[in-house]
């Protein structure tokens, strides 16, 4: 189609690429939101649950951890479950990334602004 023009058909081919990126990564941040991970803490006596996009979406908290003389250690429990969801949020967001830009040819390593 672009024949004959040179450099304007690698821009157009270029371009191209850039939407069909920019449609990938709209579906993926949608697909980001579906996609729940859970954190937990206390050998499971409290679980956070996060999307991949690391948003807090709930909290179950094993009743049996209720003293009130060990309020600390509850609440250092609820953090640390927190936390571990939104780690394992940002691995698999940073999976799904990955797994989005294997056949863009990018170097390894090369980090999207997003």
């Amino acid at each position: 189609m672009f024949k004959g023009l040179g450099q304007l058909g690698d821009m157009a081919k270029m371009m191209k690429a850039a939407q069909d990126m920019q449609t990938r990564m709209s579906e993926m941040q949608e697909a980001l939101e579906r996609i729940t991970v859970t954190g937990e803490s206390g050998a499971g006596l409290v679980r956070a649950t996060a999307t991949a996009k690391g948003e807090l979406v709930g909290l179950e908290i094993d009743p049996t951890i209720f003293d009130p003389t060990q309020k600390e250690v509850v609440e250092d429990l609820i953090l640390a479950a927190i936390r571990d969801a939104q780690a394992r949020a940002a691995d698999r967001s940073a999976q799904e990334l990955q797994r989005l830009t294997e056949g863009l040819g990018l170097p390894p390593g090369f980090k999207l602004p997003f």
